[in-house]
């Protein structure tokens, strides 16, 4: 089981999960493309990559575009997808073209994305959830319930698409650059008080979701699985 050569695509891969997902594919020798909905941030996550990497700049919220760009290439060994830009609050406070919106990005843009994706015989599809579809929380209920139809979408889809093996990783808290907006200190009290309280002592690094991603693509005995990494935080 190699990742050599093997031609990857990361789908949200010019920042967070995704270019954590990226630099450790390139690092196992796999020839890598960025797929991002900004061409300037595809440049300079190319850039801060190097070695065997290209970008595409590539929208899942069209399905006329998704298409063409897979029947314009060869099919990949692995995807994986980060892809999403959600808004979380209660259900009452959170505008409903808002929560519409976040479902529309996420859940149906992994859709679209599975629905045009060309992945080769024995390939992988990988989603990306977050683990409050198993440990809910009041005031992120739509977000609970986006990754939730993720990971059951996931499990249908490893039947259909089988011998394409389709799986779904659910991280906890990650440290991304989705929480730069937040100041300084408030991040860092974030960060800390989580870490104090999961059995793991510490919260998530991209790269430890990474580990989790290349070893669905590599595992030919993995399909319809849903993997936790989230430092323990569904026990407390």
């Amino acid at each position: 089981m190699s990742l050599k050569d093997n031609r990857i695509l990361v789908v949200g891969g010019s920042s967070g999960i995704g270019f954590g997902v990226a630099q450790a594919a390139l690092a196992r020798g796999a020839q890598v493309t960025i797929a991002s909905r900004s061409a300037q941030k595809i440049e300079d996550a190319c850039k801060r990559l190097g070695g065997n990497v290209s970008g595409v700049t590539l929208d899942t919220g069209d399905a006329a575009a998704l298409e063409a760009f897979f029947a314009e290439r060869e099919a990949w060994e692995h995807v994986y997808c980060s892809a999403a830009s959600t808004k979380v609050a209660a259900v009452k406070e959170l505008p409903l073209e808002d929560a519409q919106a976040s479902f529309e990005s996420k859940f149906w843009g992994a859709y679209r994305l599975a629905r045009a994706a060309k992945i080769g015989h024995g390939g992988s599809l990988t989603f990306t959830s977050g683990f409050l579809s198993q440990r809910p929380k009041a005031g992120a209920a739509i977000q609970g319930a986006i990754n939730a139809g993720l990971e059951g979408l996931t499990r249908g889809l490893a039947l259909e698409f089988a011998p394409v093996r389709v799986n779904c990783i659910s991280p906890g808290l990650v440290k991304t650059e989705m929480y730069e907006t937040l100041e300084g200190d408030s991040r860092r009290a974030m960060f800390d008080n989580a870490a104090d309280h999961l059995p793991a002592g510490r919260v998530g690094l991209p790269e430890h979701i990474a580990i989790q991603a290349l070893a669905l693509m590599d595992n030919p005995y993995m399909t319809g699985t849903t993997v936790f990494v989230e430092g323990g935080g569904l026990l407390v």
